[in-house]
């Protein structure tokens, strides 16, 4: 498999996504709405087909496999984060995406 991004999704108090060796976090965004922390996203490079781990934060704390197969990729980082731009900006509404420094990022979502 070539290499391909995807972006992941954590939300803090709802759901959090966790990835094994087969994907790397390239970079983690703070996503705000009207000042407010909603959402963490990450680009991710897949190294090779795998499953992401989807769990709920609140009971009774469902853990979901996802095979990686069924999420969006991209060709390259550019094409990710053109998308991500996409799916967090809503014309006048105050919306925010903020990098996370890379060490903090290395953490993953």
């Amino acid at each position: 498999m070539e290499s391909a991004f995807v972006i992941l999704t954590t939300k803090p108090g709802v759901f959090r996504t966790e990835c094994g060796p087969e994907v790397e976090i390239v970079e983690t965004y703070d996503y705000h709405f009207y000042g407010r922390r909603l959402a963490v996203y990450s680009i991710a490079r897949l190294r090779g087909e795998t499953r992401v781990v989807v769990t709920e934060e609140t009971p009774p704390h469902v853990v979901n496999r996802v095979p990686t197969k069924f999420l969006e990729k991209f060709d390259s980082i550019e094409a990710a984060r053109k998308e991500l731009d996409h799916l967090t900006r809503f014309g006048s509404i105050e919306t925010r995406l903020t990098l996370r420094a890379a060490e903090a990022a290395a953490g993953g979502a």
